[in-house]
């Protein structure tokens, strides 16, 4: 019988930690949470890996070290609403929850986002609303967010999205050029979003946030 308990441990002290995040909330939540029971069951015994896991069909579970650090800049406090894009099976939307006052879960694929559903339940978790819908079309309805945050690759960011971001708002995406990554945490004003560089990461672009070929005659 695996002790997934220790493992979370050794995740938070060997992955968490070193990578300077300390905020109390982030490593709670990350202590709290079983990751193994928001991912494939044939993928429970890779669960607290220090790599992005692989959930097919070009989607991975952001590894432990990438998403603390993107939730340590975007420091999100127990009164915002945040929108999580890309949840796959609820993972990222479990561990936000335990921060946020309340979570929207967007994922496209239905199989997932039962699973993500059932999984919550499961935890006891009851302020994530997960949504069934395209990633880049967020989740007008329950919007406007203080905080978004994109769990995969971008090469640009959707104009829905940044619509749904409230003014004083802030997200985080990981901008992939090439095999490099960024994370850079976007500040909303006056309807503009500015980028700031967070800290270097890699995952694979979700599809519908690839760069748009410019037209050419």
């Amino acid at each position: 019988m695996t002790d997934f308990a220790a493992r979370r441990t050794m995740m938070v002290d060997t992955q968490v930690r070193p990578s300077d995040v300390t905020k109390f909330p982030i490593i709670d939540a990350m202590l709290s949470v079983p990751r193994e029971d928001f991912v494939p069951a044939a993928k429970r015994e890779a669960a607290y890996m220090g790599e992005n896991l692989d959930l097919g069909g070009g989607r991975v579970l952001l590894e432990p070290r990438t998403l603390s650090k993107m939730l340590d800049a975007l420091a999100i406090t127990n009164s915002e609403l945040v929108l999580d894009v890309g949840a796959a099976m609820g993972y990222s939307s479990a561990v936000i929850a335990h921060m946020a006052e309340a979570v929207v879960a967007v994922e496209d694929d239905e199989a997932m986002a039962k699973e993500a559903q059932e999984a919550l339940t499961g935890a006891g978790i009851d302020n994530v609303v997960v949504h069934v819908g395209p990633l880049t079309e967020g989740a007008d309805q329950h919007g406007p967010y203080d905080v978004i945050i994109v769990e995969g690759g971008v090469q640009q960011v959707p104009d829905a999205l940044i619509d749904q971001l409230k003014d004083g708002g802030r997200m985080a995406c990981l901008f992939m050029e090439g095999a490099l990554g960024a994370v850079r945490i976007g500040y909303k004003d006056d309807g503009h979003v500015s980028w700031r560089f967070s800290f270097n990461a890699g995952a694979p672009v979700l599809k519908g946030f690839e760069k748009q070929k410019a037209f050419q005659l």
